[in-house]
This record gives C-alpha cells, structure tokens and sequence, in this order.
C-alpha cells in the first residue's frame, strides 16, 4: 500500500521537473519560471507553461496533418473535461496540472480558451482587422496573465485589465517578429496574424509580402511604415499594463516587471532594424537580459 501511494507523488514530481526543465530550455522573449520568483511560484508556472507550450507545439511544429493536431489538442481538452468533472485524467501531466489547479484553486476557463486560440491557428489563416486579431489575443494570451493573477492572488478587475494589455501586446510583438516563421507554417498555407485591411491600407498586397519572405524584394518603405506603425500600437499596449510591474509587490513584481522589458526590448530591435524580420529575426540574447534587468531593477 505505501508503494502505491508514493507512486502518484513520484509522477507529479518528475513531471514538476520536465516542466522546470521546458520554461527554462525553450526560448521566450521574457523570463519563464525564472529563479527571480519564490520557490513555490515556480512549479506551478513551469506547469502552465508545459501544458501551454506542448498543446501551441501540436498547433505549429513537425509535419502533421490538420486532423492530427486537432485530434491531440482534443485529447487536451478531453484532460481537461476529466479534471472539471472531479475525475482522474489519463495522463501524468494532467494528474499533475489538476492536483495543482485543485490546490492552487485555479479557473479552468483559461486552459479551454488556450486550446481554442491553438486549434484556431491549425484552421485559421487570415485575419480581416485589427479586432480580429484581438480576439484572438484574448484566448491565446491573455488567459496566461490571468491565469498568473490568480496564482498570485491578485486577480482583482484591476489588474486583470493592466495584464490583459501586457499579454496582448507581448502577443503582437511575437506576430511581428515572427511574421516569415508564421508565412510557412500551416501545410504550406501560408499564416498570416497582420491585419488585412491594414496590409492593404499600407499598399501590401500577399505577394509582396510573400517576395518579402523568401527575400526576393527588400523591406521597402511600404513595409517598414507598417513595421513602426504596428511597433508603437504593440508599445502603447504595454505602456497601458505597466503599472502593473509595481501593483504586484516583491519579487512578482519585479518578474512582471522583466517581462514588459523584454517586450519594450524586442521592440526596440525590431525598430533598429526598421522592421526587416526578413533577413534578420531579432532575439534577446545574454547582452539584452542584462539590460532587460538593469531597466527592471532601476528604471521602471
């Protein structure tokens, strides 16, 4: 009997580390789990982000069919019928992110409406505005902030409006880093988050876009008054959320705080290069983190 009750206990524990071991080796634009955190804040993000980054890597990674990455982001969201009804669900990572959302009194909400925003990027191509895009942001990252809010115990209406402005900027900052990746994903059908009606006001038609990608014509003019157009629409949104870097005491404030400096700092590479993410993709590397931390610590 007392093997049988450990068991459990080692599972969730190895999975604790794979999900530390994930926030840590991927590459994000902003601190994952970081060691800036209290100890006891940091498995449960690491379980978030494994959940998050396992069901967005379906949607985008690897060479499956459509019907594939549906079906695995259904067996998600089937996990997470089985934690709602009070059952125990099939896998390790979804006993472990149960016993967690149970204990840390979680909203499963979020959870389902990052799986819609994932299975949206497996049919979705195309975006016809800017409020299209937004609704998008309101499922595939603002769930994150409130999900970290009420880890926190800080998800006042508040601070849920400050993080949503953070989470949806961060989101487009990583459209507009990202745009070439995105062009070639999806079986070839080429995604694309910009706005169209936007696309089309700065007088870029798809194949423009297209030869911009495979660097058959340079980021013009066109293209780089889109860049910084989008670029100070991204700034002024992480400008809006902040404050919320300071409402947050201690060192979650201060992890809040590293994360709206990686996005101002993506955007101020981004700027440098006058938006060609064409034949340079802008990354943080060791040099920015430093900065990133001196701005957090000193300067917001």
């Amino acid at each position: 009997m007392e093997n049988k009750q450990k068991e459990p206990l080692k599972i969730v524990t190895e999975i604790d580390r794979q999900s530390i071991h994930l926030a840590h080796s991927h590459y994000e634009n902003f601190p994952v789990a970081s060691i800036f955190l209290p100890e006891h804040y940091r498995k449960p993000i690491a379980l978030i982000y494994n959940f998050a980054r396992q069901a967005d890597d379906f949607a985008d990674e690897g060479d499956l069919t459509i019907e594939h990455r549906l079906s695995l982001l259904n067996d998600f969201r089937n996990e997470l019928d089985l934690i709602q009804a009070y059952i125990k669900p099939k896998t390790a990572l979804f006993h472990a992110l149960g016993l967690m959302i149970k204990e840390r009194n979680l909203p499963l909400k979020p959870f389902y409406d990052l799986l819609d925003a994932f299975s949206q990027d497996v049919t979705k191509t195309r975006y016809a505005d800017y409020d299209d895009v937004l609704d998008y942001c309101t499922r595939s990252a603002n769930p994150i902030g409130l999900l970290l809010l009420h880890l926190y115990g800080e998800a006042s209406e508040h601070n849920i409006a400050l993080s949503n402005n953070i989470c949806t900027a961060l989101q487009l900052i990583n459209f507009l880093q990202d745009i070439a990746v995105d062009f070639n994903k999806n079986d070839g059908k080429q995604r694309i988050y910009m706005s169209q009606d936007e696309l089309s006001a700065f007088g870029i038609s798809e194949q423009r876009l297209k030869n911009h990608v495979n660097l058959t014509q340079a980021a013009d003019d066109h293209w780089q008054q889109f860049m910084h157009f989008n670029l100070r629409r991204a700034h002024a949104l992480l400008l809006a959320g902040k404050p919320l870097g300071h409402r947050l005491k201690g060192r979650i404030g201060f992890e809040m705080r590293l994360i709206v400096a990686g996005g101002e700092r993506i955007i101020y590479k981004i700027s440098q290069i006058n938006g060609d993410i064409f034949s340079h993709r802008p990354k943080i590397n060791y040099w920015d983190w430093t900065v990133i931390f001196l701005k957090a610590l000193f300067k917001q």
